[in-house]
C-alpha cells in the first residue's frame, strides 16, 4: 500500500497502485476474452481471415487476444492514426501479428468479422453487403436506461442485415453505466469509487485522475500524450485511517461483466 503523510502527521495520504491504465486494459480484457472464446467455439482454422472494425478501445484488445492464436487478422479504422494505439501498453507490441487499414472496404475481404463501431458507426447497408462465416458486433448500450440511446441503437439492424449463420453481440454491463464503451465504464468506476471513499470514516477527501482523453486521441492525434497522461496511479485519498485502495477497485472492476449473446 502506498502511503504518505499528509498536512500534518495525524493525516495520511494513499495512493492506488492501480493506473488508470490499468483500469482501461482490465476492462477491455474482459470484452476481448468472451470474443475469443466464442471464436474459438467455431472451431476456426487459424489462417481464417478475420477482420475487426473500430480501434478505440475494444477492437485494440480484440485483435490482441486473438493475435495470440490467429494469423490473419487485419484491423480498419478510418482514422490512420488510430494505429499507434497497436503499439502502446493497450495494444502490446502488434507489429508483424496484426495488419492495420483505413480502407472501409476492405471489410468484405474477411471470413469472420467484428464490429465495435457502435453509434455511428457501420451502417445496416453495409452490414448488409457482408456474406461471411461469422459476424460479432458490440451493443454500445449497456443498461438499457437512457431511452435517447436505445432509440439511437441500430446494432439489431446491423446484425439482420448480414448474411451468416454465426451472429453474436457483445454485451458489457454491471456498473449503471448508459453505455459499454471502456471509456464509460472507466469513468463509472471512477465515480462509483469516489463516491464510496468519501462516505467512508476518517476521509477527508478524495481525488482520481481522469480527463477528457477523446479530445487528445481524436483531435489533438496525440497517443503517446494518452498513454503518459493515463500512466498515472488511478486514486489519492486523504485520510486518517489508511486502506487498501486497489482491493477496493479490483472489486469494483469485478462487477463488470462481459458475455456474447447468440
Amino acid at each position: 500500500m502506498n502511503v504518505d503523510t499528509g498536512i500534518t502527521s495525524e493525516v495520511f495520504t494513499i495512493k492506488s497502485e492501480i493506473k488508470l491504465i490499468d483500469i482501461f486494459n482490465s476492462i477491455i480484457s474482459k470484452k476481448s476474452e468472451a470474443v475469443f472464446e466464442y471464436i474459438e467455439s467455431l472451431n476456426i482454422d487459424i489462417n481464417t481471415r478475420i477482420i475487426v472494425i473500430g480501434t478505440y478501445f475494444t477492437g485494440v484488445g480484440i485483435v490482441k487476444r486473438l493475435s495470440e492464436k490467429y494469423k490473419n487478422i487485419l484491423l480498419i479504422d478510418i482514422y490512420p492514426h488510430l494505429e499507434e494505439l497497436l503499439y502502446t501498453d493497450l495494444g502490446g507490441d502488434l507489429k508483424n501479428r496484426v495488419e492495420f487499414s483505413s480502407d472501409i472496404d476492405l471489410i468484405y475481404s474477411g471470413d469472420i468479422v467484428i464490429d465495435t463501431t457502435g453509434f455511428g458507426g457501420i451502417t445496416p447497408e453495409q452490414s448488409s453487403k457482408l456474406n461471411v462465416d461469422a459476424f460479432v458486433i458490440e451493443d454500445p448500450v449497456a443498461e438499457d436506461n437512457d431511452d435517447l440511446l436505445k432509440k439511437k441503437n441500430n446494432i439489431h439492424e446491423r446484425l439482420d442485415a448480414v448474411k451468416c449463420l454465426n451472429k453474436a453481440i457483445i454485451k458489457t454491463k454491471g456498473i449503471d453505466t448508459k453505455t459499454s464503451g471502456t471509456m464509460t465504464l472507466t469513468i463509472g468506476i471512477l465515480t462509483n469509487l469516489l463516491n464510496r471513499f468519501l462516505e467512508m470514516e476518517g476521509v477527508l477527501y478524495c481525488a482520481c485522475e481522469m480527463g477528457f482523453f477523446e479530445e487528445v486521441i481524436f483531435k489533438q492525434k496525440d497517443i503517446e500524450k494518452f498513454i503518459q497522461q493515463t500512466d498515472i496511479n488511478a486514486f489519492k485519498v486523504s485520510t486518517i485511517k489508511p486502506f487498501d485502495l486497489d482491493e477496493i477497485i479490483k472489486a469494483e472492476i469485478s462487477k463488470i461483466n462481459s458475455e456474447m449473446i447468440t
